[in-house]
């Protein structure tokens, strides 16, 4: 039975950024009132990549998509499996992954969309590595793509200063050497209420609240106490202790939580990837980007255990345990 390994990882962010100064600029404009300051004591946050209106999340997933390819020497002939994790797809139907294939090149194999919100990426990793692992896959493009600008309520402050637009894309290869070592999955559908975008399409209009939601309290504490047993389910499934962990690379959702995991999971913060500050909230593409920022600037190098935590509506989280 083969493993499966990460080989190649690619991002696309769009061009325009958005400091705080300008997003509580535009703000005041709506007479709501922001800052910098209070972005930054609160989240973590100080700027945002913002999609021009009319790009689509397979655009940008095509993009990161073509990156991760390159870095991991593949073409559109090698991929047999992609799967796209994303809550902002083009359409209803077809698949956000059918466009990307269509993008790319690729006319074999399969591909589908994995909608599992902020933890989507870890969910379609996951899969991905059980289709490899079952001699279904040999090499499968695995992308996490969203422009939650699209959703968001730009008068509520609570949410619209966390989130950003962006794609992520990892290249998962059969591989006779240990790669993907663990993976742990867990889903609560009673607290979908803690965080939700409710809206939908019937008859051609758009029915209930379409702007995303959230408690955000409640989902500080879900997300510190779920991503940490997560942490210790997944080493303990894959054999090894936390302290073997070489970097963590969690879902960028709030500096206090992440700074609160490394506490709780006792994994030095500088071993905790980062890019919150830069790219803000980019749900399902955030532990992509943030892995492949990781593996460019050579802080992830092969060898090294991984560790990648994804936490979002559903109420979903996991975790996948990888060596590089």
């Amino acid at each position: 039975m083969p493993y499966a390994k990460i080989v190649g990882s690619g991002s696309y962010l769009p061009p325009r950024i958005v400091t705080n100064d300008e997003l509580a600029a535009e703000l005041a404009g709506r007479n709501i009132e922001t800052s910098d300051e209070w972005i930054v004591t609160r989240t973590g946050i100080h700027q945002r990549h913002i999609a021009e209106p009319g790009v689509k999340s397979s655009e940008m997933a095509t993009h990161a998509a073509r990156a991760a390819m390159q870095d991991a020497g593949v073409t559109a002939e090698d991929v047999d499996l992609i799967i796209v994790a994303t809550s902002t797809p083009d359409f209803i139907f077809p698949s956000t992954a059918c466009l990307v294939q269509a993008g790319l090149g690729v006319r074999q194999g399969a591909a589908f969309d994995v909608q599992a919100v902020c933890s989507g990426f870890v969910y379609a990793l996951t899969t991905a590595e059980a289709f490899i692992r079952a001699g279904r896959a040999k090499t499968a493009l695995v992308i996490g793509a969203e422009v939650f600008s699209n959703i968001l309520d730009w008068n509520d402050r609570s949410t619209c200063v966390l989130f950003g637009d962006g794609a992520g894309a990892v290249v998962v290869k059969a591989s006779a050497e240990p790669g993907i070592i663990g993976a742990q999955l867990s889903a609560d559908g009673s607290q979908m209420s803690i965080l939700y975008a409710a809206g939908n399409v019937s008859r051609g209009a758009v029915v209930g609240d379409p702007f995303l939601r959230m408690d955000g309290q409640a989902v500080f504490k879900l997300a510190v106490n779920a991503l940490t047993q997560s942490a210790k389910d997944v080493c303990k499934e894959a054999g090894v202790e936390l302290d073997d962990v070489d970097w963590l690379v969690p879902h960028q959702a709030n500096v206090r939580i992440l700074n609160f995991l490394s506490k709780k999971l006792h994994i030095p913060i500088e071993k905790v990837v980062v890019t919150l500050d830069r790219q803000a909230n980019t749900s399902a593409a955030s532990v992509p980007l943030a892995l492949d920022a990781a593996r460019r600037d050579g802080r992830i190098k092969a060898g090294d255990l991984v560790m990648m935590q994804g936490v979002g509506g559903g109420f979903t989280w996991g975790s996948v345990l990888a060596r590089m």
